[in-house]
């Protein structure tokens, strides 16, 4: 079966192909055709043998017969002749260049074009008796026609992959948006009334790429435009300039959406018409501009979506070689170059110890350990390294529109920041990222945040501050769908420091996460433990690292904090607000619960604490939560009493406000603990509730 299969894809492969073929040859026909109809100032018409000339070799001879057929019959007296043996030298040319030349550039086409215009038009000069002027008119055409070939051969061999992803370059957009206005200008001899459908339509797509595209583009588009359809004739040469001013202008009124954008462009246009003082021609170019304005404002929301959706069609594709890509690519890398490191120095330890071994030298247990340690730390920059490129790799695009837009709106108020990010992830979740000094003058204004969630066209959360040195970096996520309110209470066992540390955080990805570090023993040299413990593993968690390379951190900065026995368990729990999921991380850490209406579930995993071993790992659990769900972490002062009784008094809490259920928690196990055994306390409850 699977060699009957094959040949099935090759067919339809083929299929595939042979309609791109015919399509394009279609498509030359049709071009040559209605280029032939087309004439500049002074009743040149060079375009259509220039399509000729640069056509390739599937596509030539359809070229020329839609040519041909054009001059033919849109023609007149000798030009119609004339027009049809350029035709003929052109596709001689192109005959010429596929059998001999398989790989060409735009030079030879170029030339072909001049050289068909040129030559047809000196010979029928000569034999008409022509005088100097009509000579240069000659010449003035072939250059037209070279000018036309270099268009013609840009746009056809432009990559339009490229062009989608947003990446192709500039001369290549220009290249195709002036072949595609060679063809309109062609178009616009056809008027009804003087006004000519052609120019409206010209029009009516300068407004839309402008309103819903971007003001780069519709300028450009305009200037093309304007370019072709000026060339139309003596009388619409100010077509030149009143197109791409005009679309300038109508680009500074685009926030007054479609009415600012239409009325400041028809008011220009108007101006010029006037200005031209062609008569009719020019109240027909004010109708056009006018009729162009109101097809705009009748627009229907759903094809302005339809229009926004196609320019920004690509604009998340990264192409190839593009630098997210490239990075990844380099931090995947590196994570694997010091992973190799860490297993270089491991060889060279166990060589160590081999060569003392022989020489009957006793082993050194504290040099073996930090050596182990060294290579732990490798280990654990490697791991760093794979989160930051799986980070990387799952941000689907960077918007640099909106990071623009954010930029102008900060600039507005005298903010300069040094980066901005706009990262939208693979569930099209947004994240704006704002790198400044520290302190950043303005930014905690909340109607400047309000403004710039009305940049970004989505509901974004107050801004998060991270300080690092003398910079901040100030982070806004979307608005999830739930939130998290969060009540804890402590206990010192020993003077005024608690052993316990209580860490709430955020990880810029939608995350809300619950640390409780418990230091070994009690009193300050706990309190530090604990304190180093969450401190490492919170910072290390916001800046966006996974769980499992921060614990290999914390745990290796634990095991050279000094000589003595250092350790501390670490409890967490891991909500992500859009989606309720909570994933419990344990290392040492007592039980926790999951209290869903009235009932109580118990997590508890057996792993080992921080600072004891080297290579520890987290003991990992996942709950989905759902709106009024409450998560409860408690240290192990709590749940060495009375577990019985605390479950219950944890099902009949009635109370929704977490923080006296903490405190409730917290008194309970005071007082169901004697005061000689009492350890430090701390107890975190956390409840799920809609945004």
């Amino acid at each position: 079966m699977k060699l009957l299969e094959k040949p099935k894809f090759t067919t339809a492969h083929s299929r595939a192909g042979t309609k791109r073929a015919l399509l394009g040859c279609a498509g030359h026909l049709l071009g040559g055709f209605v280029l032939s109809a087309g004439a500049v100032a002074g009743g040149c018409s060079p375009f259509a043998v220039a399509l000729v000339a640069v056509s390739g070799r599937r596509d030539f001879l359809f070229s020329a017969l839609g040519a041909g057929l054009g001059y033919m019959i849109f023609g007149t007296g000798t030009a119609r002749v004339r027009y049809f043996a350029a035709v003929l030298i052109a596709l001689v040319g192109a005959l010429a260049m596929a059998a001999f030349l398989p790989r060409r550039d735009a030079r030879l086409p170029m030339a072909l074009s001049c050289l068909a215009v040129g030559l047809t038009g000196a010979v029928l000069q000569l034999r008409l008796g022509g005088g100097a002027a009509d000579y240069a008119l000659v010449l003035g055409e072939s250059i037209l026609a070279g000018g036309g070939g270099y268009f013609f051969f840009r746009a056809e061999h432009c990559n339009y992959r490229r062009l989608r992803c947003k990446a192709a370059p500039t001369g290549d957009l220009v290249c195709v948006l002036i072949s595609g206005s060679l063809l309109l200008m062609s178009l616009s001899r056809l008027t009804i009334f003087g006004i000519a459908p052609a120019r409206i339509a010209a029009v009516l797509l300068i407004l839309i790429t402008l309103r819903f595209g971007s003001s780069r583009l519709g300028v450009t588009l305009a200037l093309c435009l304007g370019f072709a359809l000026g060339l139309a004739g003596q009388d619409t040469m100010f077509l030149l300039g009143a197109y791409g001013f005009s679309a300038l202008l109508a680009a500074l009124f685009d926030r007054f959406a479609s009415l600012g954008c239409a009325g400041a462009f028809v008011l220009s246009m108007g101006f010029f018409s006037v200005a031209a003082n062609l008569g009719h021609l020019s109240v027909c170019t004010f109708v056009e501009s006018a009729v162009a304005g109101v097809l705009l404002l009748l627009l229907p929301a759903a094809w302005g979506d339809r229009c926004t959706a196609f320019f920004e069609n690509g604009a998340d594709i990264a192409p190839e070689g593009s630098l997210r890509q490239s990075l990844v690519l380099r931090l995947r890398f590196a994570a694997s170059a010091m992973a190799s490191v860490s297993d270089n120095v491991r060889e060279v330890r166990e060589k160590i110890d081999r060569i003392n071994g022989k020489r009957g030298l006793p082993p050194d247990p504290e040099k073996s350990d930090m050596r182990m340690v060294a290579a732990d730390q490798f280990y654990s920059i490697s791991d760093m390294l794979s989160d930051l490129a799986f980070e990387f790799d799952q941000a689907e695009c960077f918007d640099a529109k909106t990071a623009g837009k954010l930029r102008r709106l900060l600039g507005e108020s005298e903010i300069y920041p040094k980066n901005i990010s706009v990262i939208l992830d693979k569930f099209d979740r947004m994240r704006v990222e704002i790198a400044c000094d520290d302190p950043a003058p303005g930014l905690s204004s909340p109607v400047l945040q309000a403004r710039i969630s009305k940049t970004c066209g989505r509901s974004l959360e107050a801004g998060q501050v991270t300080r690092y040195g003398s910079e901040s970096l100030l982070t806004f996520n979307e608005k999830p769908l739930y939130c998290l309110s969060v009540g804890y209470a402590q206990y010192a066992a020993e003077g005024r420091l608690c052993g316990d540390t209580v860490k709430v955080a955020r990880d810029g990805r939608g995350h809300q996460i619950l640390i409780i570090s418990d230091g070994m023993g009690r009193g300050s040299r706990a309190a530090l433990d604990g304190a180093m413990g969450a401190g490492l593993l919170s910072r290390l968690l916001s800046a966006g690292f996974g769980f499992d390379a921060a614990l290999k951190v914390v745990n290796s900065a634990l095991l050279v904090k000094s000589n003595e026995e250092s350790l501390a368990t670490l409890d967490c729990a891991c909500v992500d607000l859009f989606t309720g999921r909570c994933a419990f991380y344990k290392a040492g850490a007592p039980r926790s619960y999951v209290l869903r209406h009235g009932r109580l579930t118990r997590c508890e995993l057996a792993s080992m604490p921080a600072g004891i071993l080297r290579g520890i790992t987290f003991a990992k659990r996942t709950a989905v939560l759902g709106a009024g769900d409450t998560v409860v972490l408690l240290s192990d002062g709590i749940t060495d009493a009375d577990a019985v009784g605390l479950e219950a008094l944890l099902c009949r809490f009635q109370s929704q406000d977490q923080q006296e259920l903490a405190d409730t928690v917290l008194a309970y196990a005071k007082a169901h603990t004697p005061a000689d055994r009492r350890d430090d306390m701390s107890v975190i409850v956390a409840r799920l509730l809609p945004n």
